[in-house]
């Protein structure tokens, strides 16, 4: 099934949802009851056959040998069966906390269990994300009861403070609460089972799994599908039971804050921790240092931009959570920035966490110690290059004086490196990669300063276009930037929406056609892979990576690529959320397509076409 149909369908669902709720639900659990009645029927055939082979052997004549391959049929197909009806999950990663270890948070759970009248978390874990989540995982196969687990990250608790910490865990425990709570854990809990069940049959090969993975071809997405709505209800749902637990202030104010103190933890907290590997030859932990930098409150001018980034995602059907501006305006609250958490949550923990966070810091130290030593060993390179052109700084051209104030801000990205870049425009005026870095060293509210610098980049070649015209809408929409200037911003806003259009036609050439068609090798320097390499390093479940440039034919000029990554140990919605993270994020001098080895492509068409890896966790 195409995006197309995909999105067709959530849409219809979502109508039906809006029409009927009632009548909606019921389709939606029968649809669910159609993935078990396959496994029924797959059951009832292998156990069917099996009684006729068994009889037929007492039987004169011939065709003995037919009759031994129809019984190893139905002996796999019996087997896969069983295995569907009784799949095994992994617990949640992290350490199982006990009342003694968080004696305030068990508490605080009893009464909000004791408010809503909801079923019991069996288990509570803590663990190292900046997150809190509820899962139900079926306690005897597809067939039997659930056990409730809640994830309560570390980063979470050092970053609010404990009445905004119980909306969140409100709403986490809000899903399970009423009917409707139990239809979605139920449909929830068939999800991980069919998923499991496919995961399973994609290593096995023959007739019985040929059809078995024609089934799901079919079935899965629609199931998705028609659950999308579902699902999205059910986060309102759980909003608004935080919303009368806590109050709509406190949990519009958890959401805001989470969201921009998340932003802060991935755009800034971890690129300055990971480049201490510059001058540490060892892995430092990383949460004692996080527990003090989240006491003071983020910039404003950080925390004002994060909020209207925030703010300016739209819902789309790549995830069932809504985004902020949706949350908020379902509480009728306005987007602003609060009151920061002034108390941390960790006293919700035993010992204030103190055990935990030096538990976690060695974890992480422990997981992460190959991964520093390649960064440390990266870095070092990385300044023996410094040295290399600052003694040669007189006789450097513009490429190398950009690629020196660049390789400077790996190191530090403070560093005040724009003496490097307008001494590149003195040698080249129209440099777009010193014009990109030069405007980045400007003052970030400058409108006056960094407008003519963002147009001279927007002109100098298509290929800075699109990133030239986001940043100048973003600079002429921000109040803080100065007074609205109505007609720049009309200019701009049309600048962005033709880049964006090429952008557009671009990406559908690079996804919408053959994955190893129009491929070469990669063409990166030296700096630009060990760049991707740094990224790949701190994103720890990718194993190994593949990079090929894609050729586009309407864009020739265009750098282009597709990343393979081998992801192990993954439910394949974490792959794809994953993937989608990754060509947001990923320090690649061109638009890319993240794909993992599964389905399509498989690892071996990887290693065939796209030759060796370029990176490997060791």
């Amino acid at each position: 099934m195409d995006r197309a149909d995909f999105v067709h369908l959530v849409r219809l669902s979502e109508h039906d949802s809006a029409d009927d709720s009632a009548r909606y639900r019921r389709s939606v659990a029968l649809f669910a009851a159609l993935g078990y009645a396959w496994v029924l029927a797959c059951l009832l055939l292998a156990v069917g056959l099996l009684v006729w082979v068994a009889g037929s052997f007492g039987r004169q004549g011939t065709g003995h040998f037919g009759r031994v391959w129809v019984g190893l049929f139905a002996l796999g197909l019996l087997w896969a069966t069983l295995r569907a009806l009784w799949v095994s999950f992994d617990r949640p990663e992290g350490v199982r906390l006990e009342r003694e270890d968080a004696p305030r948070l068990f508490d605080a759970l009893d009464r909000i269990r004791d408010r809503i009248d909801g079923p019991p978390v069996h288990h509570v874990y803590l663990d190292s994300d900046f997150n809190a989540s509820i899962r139900q995982l079926p306690r005897f196969g597809l067939l039997g009861g659930a056990v409730n687990y809640l994830s309560v990250g570390l980063p979470l608790l050092m970053a609010l403070d404990r009445r905004r910490l119980l909306s969140v865990l409100a709403h986490e425990y809000g899903h399970l609460r009423g009917n409707h709570g139990r239809l979605s854990a139920w449909i929830y809990r068939t999800r991980l089972s069919w998923l499991k069940l496919d995961e399973s049959l994609q290593r096995n090969e023959g007739l019985m799994a040929a059809v078995s993975q024609a089934f799901f071809r079919w079935y899965f997405p629609r199931f998705a599908a028609k659950t999308f709505a579902l699902a999205r209800q059910d986060e309102y749902e759980a909003d608004r039971i935080s919303a009368r637990l806590l109050g709509t202030s406190v949990a519009a104010a958890a959401l805001t804050e989470i969201a921009v103190k998340g932003a802060w933890y991935a755009q800034s907290f971890w690129p300055a921790h990971w480049a201490r590997a510059a001058s540490e030859a060892v892995p430092v932990g990383p949460f004692t240092a996080l527990r003090t930098q989240l006491r003071a409150a983020p910039e404003t001018a950080f925390a004002r931009e994060a909020l209207r980034g925030a703010m300016r995602r739209v819902s789309d059907v790549d995830d069932t959570h809504p985004v902020l501006r949706d949350r908020l305006e379902a509480f009728e609250e306005k987007a602003v920035l609060p009151e920061w958490s002034a108390k941390p949550a960790l006293d919700m923990l035993a010992d204030r966490g103190e055990k935990w966070v030096e538990h976690f810091d060695r974890e992480w130290c422990r997981e992460h110690v190959n991964d520093w030593k390649q960064h440390h060993g990266y870095l070092k390179r990385v300044r023996e290059r410094v040295d290399a052109l600052a003694a040669s700084a007189g006789r450097n051209n513009a490429d190398e004086m950009v690629e020196w104030a660049d390789l400077e801000r790996r190191l530090d990205i403070h560093a005040d490196v724009r003496s490097r870049y307008e001494r590149a425009l003195e040698l080249t005026p129209e440099h777009a990669g010193a014009l990109r870095g030069y405007v980045q060293m400007l003052p970030a509210l400058d409108r006056e300063a960094r407008l003519p610098v963002l147009a001279r980049l927007y002109l100098s070649g298509t290929a800075s276009r699109w990133w030239a015209a986001k940043t100048a809408v973003a600079l002429l929409e921000n109040p803080d930037a100065g007074a609205h200037d109505e007609a720049a911003l009309k200019q701009w806003r049309a600048r962005l929406k033709e880049a964006e259009e090429a952008e557009h036609r671009a990406w559908e050439e690079i996804a919408g056609t053959p994955y190893f068609s129009q491929i070469t090798m990669h063409d990166l320097s030296d700096f630009e892979m060990g760049e991707l390499q740094a990224d790949l390093v701190r994103c720890h479940p990718i194993a190994r990576a593949w990079l090929v440039r894609k050729n586009l034919r309407e864009f020739p000029w265009r750098r282009a690529y597709i990343l393979f990554v081998e992801l192990p140990g993954l439910a394949d919605e974490e792959r794809y959320q994953l993937c989608r993270h990754l060509e947001q994020t990923l320090s690649l001098p061109g638009a890319t397509l993240v794909l993992w080895a599964g389905h399509s492509p498989t690892l071996h068409d990887i290693q065939r076409e796209a030759r060796g890896p370029i990176w490997t966790r060791t």
